[in-house]
């Protein structure tokens, strides 16, 4: 998310975590310049992120460097670092170390591993000494953001031991859907383009009634 109004209306939907995507070639890039983000700066972004309290605040990143995630925990306070790239074990160990000691002793990090057959999720083994959740998302062309499904019974061949966000193109009509998964380490829903009006920018009213059909007919708080 990128704009200060549409941020502090969906905090105040009583949503967990807010996503910032930190790679530059994503069409919801947050370090906009002020012609590409309707006025505002980016001083004014990171106030308005940095102000809400009751919501964690996740940075996306893509094979990015030490320094710059670093840089951007500290500016914009993020409790959460998504990896959505390449990124090795020892690398996000290595980041571990820096961010908890410069930065936030408290971080938290999520792999996320693109999905299209059982095979996919074995290679969360790889990463089970190292971050504290998983992102199972489509595979496809692009880094995420596909707007694309990919099949959910893939799910019931992931036996680890950290809890997962599920996402990858959902969408309003899937909330009865979701809430008839019962995998004992799903954790949370990753809502994303399918409730955008254009990149970016959430449909307040569309999550909100998703978000209370969930929750009244599901296990995730």
């Amino acid at each position: 998310m990128r704009n200060t109004e549409n941020i502090n209306n969906i905090a105040a939907l009583g949503i967990d975590w807010i996503g910032l995507i930190f790679w530059t070639k994503s069409p919801r890039y947050v370090n906009m310049n002020p012609a590409e983000s309707d006025g505002l700066t980016n001083h004014t972004i990171r106030d308005a992120i940095c102000n809400i309290s009751a919501v964690k605040r996740v940075g996306v990143f893509v094979d990015d460097t030490v320094q710059n995630i670093t840089t951007q925990v500290r500016n914009y306070k993020l409790d959460i670092i998504q990896l959505h790239g390449n990124e090795t074990p020892a690398f996000i160990n290595n980041l571990r170390a820096k961010l908890q000691t410069e930065a936030n002793p408290d971080i938290k990090f999520i792999k996320a591993i693109s999905v299209t057959s059982d095979e996919d999720i074995g290679k969360c083994c790889n990463y089970e000494n190292s971050v504290d959740y998983f992102l199972f998302d489509t595979r496809c062309s692009t880094v995420g953001g596909s707007g694309i499904k990919f099949d959910w019974s893939i799910l019931n061949s992931y036996h680890g031991n950290h809890p997962f966000l599920l996402s990858g193109g959902i969408g309003p009509d899937d909330a009865d859907t979701i809430s008839s998964i019962h995998h004992p380490m799903l954790a949370g829903i990753d809502l994303n383009s399918r409730f955008e009006t254009e990149p970016g920018m959430k449909d307040v009213i569309a999550l909100r009634k998703f978000i209370d059909k969930i929750r009244t007919g599901n296990n995730i708080k």
